[in-house]
């Protein structure tokens, strides 16, 4: 039986419909499902295009097309239509990031039109956890940023950055989008820290992406002369404490599969592998 098949940019009146797909698998879908939460699909608001995949006349996957290309709940058609209105709009995006296979099979038709990329980190497995940890205690010392404490957090979100992506969020602009984002997140409530004795940052993370079904953390760092201290999972746990408590049922957080430090960590505060994101970086 022949399947009617097509795609489209998806404006407000497709919302409801958008959300259903998203809703379909809330933790992978939660970076994107919490900006059109808010932005609904009006590209300006949204800060870049939804697509659409229709198959007989019912929507069954999307593309979050503005700095990030991001494919979601993506069949193997929908990733080649998705691929095709990319290749024909030319690279926008900074990355390509989503779900392993689906993004991985986009990688492969956009290539040898994008590539070559400057990174491709090609398993990031995503874990998740709904309870707090029986046997590590948060740690009493991490706490929300203050909103006169800018100057303080900016510089480790920074470090992060240019230490996890390879450049300084600072390049271009100068950092406005950057700095207005980390002031975002510290006005909401969701940036958090340990600073030491000297008001310096000993640990940051970030609850990044928050639907009222899950939320990820983000950011995670710890300055690297408290590294291999044992640090970083009683801090985790803090920061899980304030997820569950105040923000969604479900805390997800993707990472690095080279960055075994990090997954040992996570496993110690009980967040499980349930899946594997996948980042093409330019």
């Amino acid at each position: 039986m022949l399947t009617q098949t097509t795609s489209r940019v998806l404006d407000p009146s497709d919302l409801d419909a958008a959300l259903a797909v998203l809703d379909r698998e809330p933790v992978a879908n939660a970076f994107v499902s919490a900006r059109v939460q808010i932005a609904g699909l009006d590209p300006w608001r949204l800060g870049g295009e939804m697509w659409g995949w229709y198959e007989d006349g019912l929507l069954t996957s999307l593309c979050y097309a503005g700095a990030n290309l991001v494919p979601i709940c993506a069949t193997p058609r929908a990733v080649r239509g998705f691929a095709d209105r990319a290749r024909r709009a030319g690279r926008r995006c900074s990355s390509i990031v989503g779900p392993e296979d689906a993004t991985s099979a986009l990688w492969r038709l956009l290539e040898p039109h994008w590539g070559p990329a400057r990174e491709v980190r090609s398993h990031q497995p995503l874990m998740v956890t709904d309870r707090m940890p029986e046997d590590i205690a948060p740690d009493p010392y991490v706490r929300r940023v203050r909103k006169d404490e800018m100057e303080t957090i900016m510089p480790a979100c920074v470090a992060m950055f240019t230490e996890e992506v390879g450049v300084s969020p600072l390049a271009g602009d100068g950092g406005l989008l950057y700095q207005a984002r980390v002031a975002e997140l510290v006005g909401s409530g969701r940036s958090f820290a340990r600073l030491d004795q000297d008001g310096k940052v000993v640990f940051k993370a970030e609850i990044g992406a928050a639907t009222p079904q899950a939320c990820q953390i983000q950011g995670v760092w710890v300055a690297p002369e408290h590294r291999g201290k044992g640090l970083a999972a009683p801090a985790m746990a803090a920061v899980l404490r304030y997820a569950l408590a105040d923000v969604a049922p479900v805390v997800s957080l993707y990472v690095n599969d080279f960055n075994t430090a990090a997954r040992r960590t996570y496993r110690r505060v009980g967040f499980q592998e349930i899946g594997a994101f996948m980042s093409v970086l330019f």
